[in-house]
């Protein structure tokens, strides 16, 4: 092979250093591959859950993080383009966990925007499938990102937080977790 990476130079002129961690997104509150609880489920449409939105904790962010965003989203929803549940930006580099129930209680970190929902609101909304559906899927996603704040208010729906989310994103992780009625 005639071309190396200054990468590949480097690691091996100087000694490979140590990988850098891979980020990693946990929950007391949601089992990944499991069925949500109630307690995550939605208190409208059809559903009797109470809508708390669940504690997320998170590790292994990259160099240069400058800020968080969490989305949540159901990529099963009869709607063409799934259904987004939650999407939070703008929580501070310095955190690494959200509280459950922080979602519309104002236990969120200062500064941290909460988008709208698909359910035309912000805050949390928990899972509500069709009844009769095979269960859904929730992706809970945390990104560490390149900008201290992306530019939306509280009212940007949430494939506009996506949108500006994914162009800053330096690393993410996720956790899955079903839900049917």
């Amino acid at each position: 092979m005639r071309f190396i990476t200054a990468a590949l130079l480097a690691a091996s002129v100087f000694g490979a250093t140590a990988a850098q961690a891979e980020m990693k997104l946990t929950s007391k509150d949601l089992v990944a591959g499991k069925t949500m609880a109630d307690a995550q489920v939605f208190n409208s449409f059809g559903c009797s859950g109470k809508n708390i939105s669940p504690e997320l904790t998170w590790s292994g962010a990259p160099e240069g993080t400058k800020s968080f965003a969490i989305m949540a989203y159901d990529p099963d929803a009869p709607t063409g383009s799934g259904w987004w549940h939650w999407s939070v930006f703008n929580i501070p580099a310095d955190t690494a966990k959200i509280a459950t129930g922080a979602s519309g209680d104002k236990k969120l970190p200062a500064g941290t925007v909460e988008g709208h929902t698909d359910f035309g609101t912000s805050g949390y909304g928990g899972a509500c499938p069709p009844a009769g559906d095979k269960p859904h899927h929730y992706q809970f996603t945390v990104y560490a990102l390149s900008v201290d704040k992306l530019p939306l208010p509280d009212t940007a729906p949430a494939a506009m937080v996506g949108f500006y989310v994914r162009a800053n994103t330096l690393d993410k992780a996720s956790v899955e977790v079903t839900y049917g009625r």
